[in-house]
């Protein structure tokens, strides 16, 4: 087996603890399957492009996310322990939720959600799917300028019609992310994260108990009530009752912006992938009804474009430069990459499954496919592998997940999946399916009277 092809495989080895033997085998068939997959993707599809459709039942793969005994979590959580053991310093992640469009009455957690692709702030578009409110690591890699996200943990938002009809207990999409964070934070330990988000998750039941190694970078409205800090209370001065939490209150952030006693000030900061030349004000503050008693840095960046005059960023560490706030917020961008990458390459909303176990597994485990080609790119051996050749982008200079995506086709296509399998079937004993009518033989007919 060429070095690049056991190295591919070799990172599922990071998940073998979490399968009983049978299911690990299956694992390794419809990875390989979803990868080799071209166009739309489903397990049958998978089983077809692995040479696997006629050897083996498909029921068995079916059954791997609709019966299976393995949890989701926690193969996210052996990814995000191998990536946090790659990288020194603090662990960078980005928390949002994107839209799975579908259809069908009977697909469980299915619902009426506003598209946010699609939509404008005049005009909702609403779309039937499964909403995904995601975690993703985002890690520095060697091929590419900016962090790549990295899709580790995964909850899917139910609309309260959906929970009602159900009698199941409703969770925001606020409740599933602290979920998730919670998730990630007890089995990191103390290991510091920096936590990039918009400001719909930006609200005090994430940000009110945060623990001391978690800073987050997020966005804030313009009329958010800001106070200044307390000012310390003198020991020769005592006074009666609690001492003070907080200041007075600051003019809005609107009047900031407009104030000519307040020159905007420029800085360099990475967006969207490349460095950028902003301009900004920036001023350090309370926000109590979301953050409590932590003292935030708050910058303002003045649009270039567009009808909004300016953004609103902060960190919840207020020792941060302003090019630190604004680039921290800005990693939050490579999650929608990965949601697009995820989506018109790997087909992240092509499941056709319906039932609630293999409804809440198959998208994951296609969030988790990406995430282990990534990683198998970044091993050493996977170098010998071949990069698709386009002489016609001269100007390429980086490496994209659709490279990827190909060179490990390159690697897979020549492989027997079912060769290297520890549980390799007996090709005589597998029931081949029947015509209806030859199931059951026929009752001869009567005589005639």
């Amino acid at each position: 087996m060429p070095p690049a092809t056991a190295a591919l495989l070799g990172v599922l080895d990071i998940l073998r603890p979490a399968f009983s033997a049978p299911s690990f085998d299956n694992l390794v068939v419809l990875f390989a399957g979803w990868v080799l997959t071209g166009g739309r993707h489903a397990i049958t599809e998978a089983l077809v492009a692995s040479q696997v459709s006629g050897r083996r039942h498909h029921a068995a793969f079916h059954s791997f996310f609709a019966r299976a005994a393995w949890s989701v979590d926690e193969l996210g959580l052996r990814f995000a322990e191998k990536l946090a053991a790659m990288f020194d310093g603090p662990l960078f992640v980005a928390i949002d939720d994107t839209l799975a469009s579908k259809k069908g009455p009977e697909v469980f957690g299915i619902g009426c959600h506003v598209d946010a692709v699609r939509s404008t702030r005049k005009h909702k578009i609403f779309s039937f799917g499964h909403v995904w409110v995601t975690l993703a690591i985002l890690i520095p890699v060697p091929f590419s300028q900016r962090r790549w996200a990295l899709p580790v943990l995964f909850r899917l938002y139910r609309t309260a019609k959906d929970c009602e009809k159900a009698g199941d207990a409703r969770l925001k999409k606020t409740e599933l992310a602290k979920q998730l964070l919670g998730t990630l934070l007890a089995r990191l330990g103390d290991r510091p994260v920096c936590l990039a988000m918009d400001n719909a998750y930006c609200c005090g039941l994430l940000l009110k108990e945060m623990p001391e190694n978690l800073t987050v970078y997020g966005a804030m409205r313009p009329d958010a009530a800001l106070f200044a800090p307390a000012k310390p209370q003198l020991p020769h001065k005592p006074r009666r009752g609690r001492p003070a939490s907080r200041g007075q209150r600051l003019p809005s952030l609107d009047s900031l912006a407009k104030d000519p006693h307040s020159p905007w000030k420029a800085t360099t900061a990475f967006l969207y992938g490349a460095k950028h030349r902003v301009t900004f004000k920036s001023l350090t503050a309370l926000w109590p009804t979301v953050c409590g008693n932590r003292l935030l840095r708050i910058v303002l960046i003045r649009s270039v474009k567009g009808t909004i005059p300016y953004r609103v960023v902060f960190s919840t560490c207020s020792r941060d430069s302003a090019s630190a706030v604004i680039s921290g917020y800005g990693h939050r961008w490579n999650i929608e990459v990965a949601f697009r990458e995820l989506k018109q390459e790997l087909g992240f909303a092509d499941s056709s499954a319906r039932t609630p176990a293999a409804v809440l597994r198959t998208a994951p485990f296609v969030g988790l496919v990406y995430t282990a080609l990534v990683l198998w790119f970044l091993d050493k051996r996977s170098g010998k592998a071949v990069l698709p050749i386009r002489p016609w982008y001269r100007q390429k200079d980086s490496v994209s997940f659709a490279d990827i995506l190909r060179t490990a086709q390159h690697a897979l296509r020549p492989l027997d999946i079912l060769a290297i399998s520890s549980a390799a079937p007996d090709l005589e004993k597998i029931r081949q399916p029947q015509p209806r009518h030859a199931r059951r033989p026929s009752k001869p007919l009567r005589p005639a009277a």
